[in-house]
Order: structure tokens, then sequence, then C-alpha cells
């Protein structure tokens, strides 16, 4: 133990007396170890750690799948109410089984009218979790009866910044859409639950369900459950596989081609984030590895200097253990000092991703340096002062005592310790041009995604969604002349050149489908209808968002409600129904019973992407909103110069029509096309820094391999110069040495890269992962950077004064 203690006085003698070496050495790695640490935080958090609820691994998300005629099976599909109720009633695998569905609430009688974020939830769905709120109680059975007293549990920050945190606060009514509510509840500080995708949520609203309530037609209900105990996930979807035949034979109008998907809670909230987690973490991982492969490189160029010393130490009567413990204590003794630097590098950069990362990423509120960081980062230090250390060590035990005596001090590089120096360029190079390679295609991937046309026209468009409440506006009637006040009331603020309305609107993250029949066809029950996505909009949509009308005509303000019912279909729904004749004046159906109603198609416009850029173009149709009002409305607004400063002026126009009514998601149609592909820019920006940093350290390993060679060769090309070779000879000398390692590095890099670049597929849009331009372009871009870092060495070679070499010698 003695021994021990004096290797490690020993060690930090070492470090302080040649601070240059042990800053760069730290440095490097703790470069290395505080990225690795920053990702493992955000991994730790998203991936590995258990959900915040009781027996989180019970928990699982229930879908409907549907699996119609000429398209994809959709397996995570919202459930109809009267499926759920059939669900909890019947299957024997579940203790539990809750449903809830989102919501947007007026909260008004309190300061100025607010939006809030809400959710309407079976009374069972916070005992299903295994969370009570943390002040009051949970809502009760008869809490779901339509005629019950309406009640309500509200977040905790949200009763902190809106209410003061106000101590009497439970028992208070509020009036939430105009109806009174009594707070029943506040939930914990910690609780989220991120379902099916992350929003924040601040007010739980029991869902009020009628016992007669059967409707297998809408689909809007997100369902959990949690298995009894014993119950394995595959006994569990057997048990719903033969409860969904049963409803498509006791229901075959609307659950023909519906059946039951279930998938843990855990992989329903991580499952679209995990593969780019993992790249991003296998990404950190080559970083790590260059960086130890430098320090590695740097010790063994250390025990080379210190060649005579461990021959003495070793004539004298060490043992070849005593030196190598020696020698990996001071890489452990480094290695730890730049894991504790790491830490700090990590506890910066962690704010940092929690900060760029896109809100779609689940859990980023428990990202943090938690003890598994700590940990992980302990055995991060401890294996790479380990691996880096053991090489060098083994190699410097085991000298020829009588040529390291008879140097006399001169230091020569063993044939053994240069081919280990070379091997660790060349792994650089090849670790470093893999990450190249991926950021490349990742960036040639999101450039042409930002290329993509999403249909209409985003500049200086401003969007706002209004909710009416329908206890104040419950006649079609009110609900129309307030949105068409409000049109003609944006339409006259200065610089609005056009004012449109829809809903849903395309990159808002919400979607409705329907199907359809055309008349004259077969008669179809409902669940065999082919589904097309459903938009209701005002007149002037199409000019304010610049879609364009490619047959046919756009809607007018003739076509009112008690006019013959039209449609306007897309460009992709024409085609895949009536690629050869003429789809204006069909007429469509959507009706479940009869007498149908049918609508007349008068118009096809463009396709819009509306889910993602990324998607391909799917089947849409549109109704005119005077045909079909509804209390909700995306109110999209262009105007002639930066859409930002008409937010005041059209804000005022609604209070104007009504004091108590807010505007919410106020956002540019540009921020909203920004955050639809964020998750791409996120992964991008990732790669490319942690690309970059790998081509510095890898252009700093060899820059330091070729300067120890010109060192190390000093005498040769003192004697090749007084010999009367050129300083053009010795440049290319010196560059063909590096040209072998580079050329190495490239071919093992491109090697890799194309196996590895195949997992990337998924993340790419329109572009192949073996990509031969991006591998052609990126695979000289390093070998350019590696070959101008062996360049300054050959000319520091070419200064060489060839009298003072071969004195040296």
């Amino acid at each position: 133990m003695e021994t021990i203690i004096q290797d490690i006085r020993y060690g930090f003698r070492l470090m302080v007396r040649r601070p240059t070496f042990t800053i760069i050495a730290v440095a490097t790695l703790a470069l290395g170890i505080g990225a690795n640490t920053a990702i493992f935080s955000v991994v730790n958090a998203v991936l590995m750690r258990t959900l915040p609820y009781q027996e989180p691994e019970r928990l699982v998300a229930l879908w409907e799948t549907s699996a119609q005629p000429g398209q994809e099976v959709n397996d995570r599909n919202e459930v109809a109410m009267g499926n759920f109720l059939d669900w909890r009633a019947q299957v024997d695998a579940f203790d539990e089984i809750a449903a809830l569905t989102y919501s947007n609430v007026n909260l008004t009688g309190v300061a100025e009218p607010e939006r809030i974020q809400g959710a309407v939830v079976t009374t069972n769905l916070f005992s299903t979790l295994g969370v009570q709120p943390a002040i009051g109680h949970a809502f009760v059975a008869e809490d779901e009866k339509p005629d019950s007293q309406r009640t309500v549990i509200v977040s905790h920050g949200l009763w902190q910044h809106r209410f003061g945190s106000d101590p009497e606060f439970i028992g208070k009514t509020l009036t939430l859409n105009g109806n009174p509510v009594v707070v029943v509840g506040i939930m914990p500080p910690a609780f989220d639950l991120e379902f099916p995708i992350t929003r924040q949520v601040d007010m739980w609203m029991p869902m009020r369900i009628a016992a007669s309530n059967s409707d297998r037609q809408s689909h809007y209900l997100y369902v959990l459950g949690r298995l009894k105990r014993g119950v394995t996930l595959e006994q569990a979807q057997a048990g719903m596989n033969v409860l969904a035949s049963q409803l498509q034979q006791q229901y075959p109008k609307t659950n023909s081609g519906r059946g039951a998907n279930i998938v843990s809670l855990h992989q329903q909230l991580v499952g679209k984030v995990q593969p780019y987690l993992r790249l991003l973490f296998a990404a950190v991982g080559f970083v790590l590895l260059i960086a130890c492969a430098n320090v590695a490189s740097l010790m063994l160029a250390r025990v080379t200097a210190r060649h005579k010393e461990v021959a003495i130490r070793m004539a004298i009567g060490a043992s070849r253990w005593r030196v190598v413990r020696q020698l990996l204590i001071e890489s452990i003794l480094l290695s730890s000092v730049s894991g504790l630097a790491g830490l700090l590098i990590a506890y910066w950069g962690t704010d940092l991703l929690v900060a760029m990362a896109p809100t779609e990423v689940p859990r980023l509120g428990e990202v943090g340096l938690r003890a598994p960081v700590f940990v992980w980062t302990l055995a991060v230090s401890m294996i790479n002062g380990l691996v880096f250390g053991l090489a060098p060590a083994l190699g410097a035990s085991k000298p020829d005592l009588n040529e390291s005596l008879k140097e006399g001090g001169r230091t020569a590089a063993a044939t053994g310790r240069s081919r280990m120096r070379n091997l660790l360029v060349v792994s650089e190079l090849a670790l470093a041009l893999v990450l190249l390679i991926g950021a490349g295609l990742m960036i040639r991937s999101f450039a042409r995604l930002q290329n993509v046309s999403p249909g209409f026209d985003p500049k200086n468009l401003l969007t706002m969604n209004i909710s009416l409440p329908r206890q104040k506006y419950g006649e079609n009637a009110t609900i129309s002349s307030f949105f068409n006040r409000l049109l003609e009331a944006v339409g006259s603020v200065p610089g609005v050149e056009a004012v449109g309305g829809i809903d849903p609107l395309p990159l808002g993250g919400s979607d409705g489908t329907t199907g359809f029949v055309v008349e004259g066809a077969p008669s179809r029950a409902v669940g065999d209808r082919p589904e097309v996505g459903e938009r209701t909009i005002t007149s002037q949509y199409f000019d304010a968002m610049r879609i364009p009308v490619l047959k046919g005509r756009a809607f007018s303000e003739s076509d009112r409600e008690d006019a013959p019912r039209v449609v306007i279909i897309n460009e992709a729904l024409a085609q895949r129904f009536w690629p050869d004749e003429e789809a204006i004046g069909k007429r469509l159906g959507f009706r479940a019973k009869e007498p149908q109603i049918w609508h007349e198609v008068v118009g096809i416009v463009g396709n819009v992407k509306h889910r993602s850029l990324d998607a391909d173009p799917k089947p849409e149709l549109y109704f005119p909103y005077s045909q079909y009002p509804g209390t909700f409305m995306t109110l999209v607004a262009r105007t002639a110069s930066d859409p930002v400063n008409a937010i005041p002026a059209i804000r005022n126009q609604v209070l104007a029509l009504d004091a108590d009514q807010p505007v919410f998601d106020i956002k540019t149609m540009n921020e909203r096309l920004s955050k639809s592909i964020a998750v791409s820019r996120f992964i991008m920006l990732m790669l490319v820094a942690f690309a970059g940093l790998s081509t510095l350290l890898a252009a700093v390993g060899i820059y330091g391999l070729m300067a120890y060679t010109v060192a190390q060769r000093t005498h040769e090309i003192g004697v090749r110069m007084a010999l009367g070779a050129e300083a053009s000879d010795v440049v290319k000398l010196v560059l063909r040495q590096g040209l072998k390692l580079v050329v190495a590095g490239v071919g093992l890099g491109v090697a890799g890269a194309l196996a590895l670049t195949r997992l990337m597929q998924s993340m790419l849009f329109n572009l192949s992962p073996t990509d031969p331009l991006t591998f052609t372009v990126i695979s000289a871009i390093l070998a350019g950077v590696a070959l101008a870092a062996c360049f300054l060495p050959a000319r520091r070679a070419t200064k060489v004064d060839p009298m003072v070499a071969l004195r040296y010698e």
C-alpha cells in the first residue's frame, strides 16, 4: 500500500513538472469524456431510467389498428369510445384500462383570459398510472356521469404561477369554457404524462360518459392499461385479438378491418427518438476513442523519452510489474483529472443539449448529472486510463538495458512503439472519416429536406388558434357570425393582405381523417371506406396560403349552409381514385347512414405537406367552413412585411369581438416549418460538431506523430542535406510517410462508413446512405486536412542545419 501511495505522489509530481504535456493530454481527453457524459445524461434520462409511475413495466399503450384495401396498415390509430368501453369491460388481462383526449380550455374570470392545455380523462387514469394528487384528491367514479358536478385537477406549475400557490385553492370555482368547475386536486411538481407525444398539460377534467354511448365512428381516445401481475404483453395481445375479432363480427359497419395493438408505455414514449439518441451516443463514442488514441500516442512519446529512466530502474532491481504499475498509475491519474474536467464540460454541455433539443424528445426535464451519470464518468475515466496506458506501459517495461544505458540519454523510438503510434493515427483518421461521412450525409439530407416545397408560401404568414366555448357559442349561426366578423376585421388591419381559416392547420401537429363513398359505386361499410385527410376551410384560405387551384374553382360566399354541399380535393386524391378520368363533378358521400348527403367535387388544388416535409403527399379533401362551422379555427393572415408586427392588432380585434376570448399558439408559418424539421436539424448539428471535433483531434494526432518522426530523424535528414538533398526532397520524404498513413486511414474509414451508414437509412431524406458524392468529397477533405497537418513538420524538417544535426549525432 505504501509503494502505491509513493507511485501516486510521483505521478502527481510528474504531472506538475511537465505542465505542457499534462494540459494537452487532459484537455484532449476531457473533451471526449465531457461530450460522452453529456450525451449519456440524455440517453440515461430518456431511454434508461424507468418511468416515474408505480410499477411502470406493467403500463402499456393500447391502439386500434386499421387495414384497408390498397392502404398500408396503421397500427397506432386512436380508439373509438364504444370500442374503449368494450375493452374496459371485457378484457381480463388488465387491472385497469383508462383513456384520455386532449382539449384546450379557455380560463376566464382570472385577470386576462388564457388558453390552457387540458386533458379530458377517465376517472381511473391516475390510479392506472399509480399517481395521486399532491394536494386534494383524485377524481371519483361519479365524476364520469354526465349530470355530475364539473371538477378539475390542476398542475403544480399552474397553481404556482397563475394562482400564486394559494393555500386555499382546493374547493375554489374556476370558469372553463364558460362553465363553473370546482378544483379538487393539485398534481405533484414532477408529474408529466407526455403521452402519446410531449405536451405540457396544466388541467385534467373528468370524461363525462353517457351510459348509452356506443360511438364507434369517431376515433379520438388515447388508451392506457395496467397489466395484471404475471400477464405478459403477448398474452394480453392474444386476448385483445380475440375481442377485436368479436367486435368485427358484431359491428361490421364500423369495425371491419379494425384490430388492437399493445405497446409498452416506455417504448411508446421513446421509440421515435431511440435510433437518433443511439446514433449520437455512437458518434460521441467515436470522439472519445479518437481522444484516447491521441493521449495514448502522447503517452508512447513520453515513455520513449523516459526509456533511460526505466532502464536504470530495472537495472537496479525494479521488476517489470513494478514499472508497469507505476506507468499505469500515472495514466489513471491523468485520466481521473481529465474525468473531473470532463464533468465540468458535461455540466455546461448538458444544459446546452437540453436547450437545443427539439420538444419532440420526451423526458427532457429529467436530464441532469445524476448518480448513474457520475458512475458512468468514473467508469469511463478508469477504463480509459487503463486502456491508453497499458500498451505504453507494457512496451516500456521490457527495454534493452545495454542499448538504453549506452545511448547516453538520447531517445530513439523503438520499432514496436513506432508501429503502435502509426496504428493509433490510422485508427483516428478512420474513426474521424466515419463521423465526417455521417455528418455529410445528414447535411445533404437536411439540405434536400429544406428545399422541399410544403405546397404553400410560408413567407410573411402568421397563424394563431381560436377556440370558442360551446357554453357561449352553442349555435352554428352564432359561431359563423363570430368568425365571419373576425375575418373581416383582421382583413382590415394595416399590412394584412389576405386572411383565411382552417381546421386542422398544415404542420400544426394535428390531423383529421374521414372515409367516403363515390356515388354510383358499390356500397361499402364504414370500416372499409378509404380514409383521406379532412380539412375545413374558409373561402379565402387558398388565397391566404397561396395554394394553387389546378382545376375547377375555390369556395365562394355562395357555398352557404343552405346551399348544395360541395367539396374540393387535392391532386393526390384525384390521381389515386380517378387517374384516367375527370374528378370534377364527382359526388362523394360521407355519412354512415342513409339517406346519404352527396357533395360535388368543384375543384382540385395542389398537394400540401400536412404532417411533415419528408412525408409523401396524402389524399386530402376540403369542406367549406360555411357549411360545417366548428368552434375551433386556426387563423392564417398573410402580411406585407414581418407578420410578428401584426400580432397585437389582430389580438385586439379578437378581444374587441369578445373580451373573454383568448388566442393561442401564435406562430409564423416559418416557425412551424422550422419546428417540423427540428429533429433532423438537431441530429445534423450534433453530428457536425462531433465530426469537427474528431477531425481536429485526428489532425492534431497526425501532426504530433509527424513532428515526433522528424525530431527522431534529425540526424538522417542532416546527412541527406549534407549530401546535397534539396528542401523539396526532404518535404517529399516526410509527406510520403504521412501519405501512407492517410491512405490507410481513409481506406479503413471508407470501409467502416459503408458498413455503418446503412444504419442511418431511415434518418435520410431522398439520399442513399452510400451516396458516392458524399463519400468522395468527405474523404478528399479529410485527406487534405491530414496532409496539411503533415506539411508543417515537413517544412520544419527543411530548416535543419546539417552541421548541427551531425554534431548532435
